[in-house]
């Protein structure tokens, strides 16, 4: 077996470890990647918990959001111009358009839930 150089620190009685991590750089994590991992930390806590410690989780929720955020501006997209939501609309009756708008956020919304964060 490999004999590891630990350092130990004592704190009162007991001796710590001092333990540290790799630098990293910083990633953006949004919305989704949030919602993702509260999801893992409920329902797949050893998921969440070796992804943690292997420092892989971050790296791992940034991709996350950056497929979510695709995911969801694309549907948006789609589903307006699917069903006629345009800037003429828009600028003919603006609440109808927000109506429909909110409508095709919330579906889209529903399937990047289904489909990317709670899986």
């Amino acid at each position: 077996m490999k004999k590891m150089n630990v350092c130990y620190q004592n704190q009162g009685d007991y001796q710590r470890p001092c333990i540290t991590t790799k630098e990293q750089k910083e990633l953006h994590i949004g919305v989704w990647a949030n919602r993702h991992r509260q999801y893992l930390k409920q329902h797949h806590r050893i998921k969440y918990y070796n992804l943690l410690t292997s420092e892989n989780l971050y790296p791992y929720l940034a991709d996350i959001e950056q497929q979510a955020q695709t995911m969801f501006s694309q549907l948006v997209k789609s589903l307006a111009e699917k069903e006629n939501v345009t800037e003429m609309l828009k600028a003919d009756n603006p609440m109808l358009w927000i109506q429909k708008m909110n409508n095709i956020r919330n579906r889209a919304m529903e399937i990047v839930n289904n489909e990317v964060i709670f899986v």
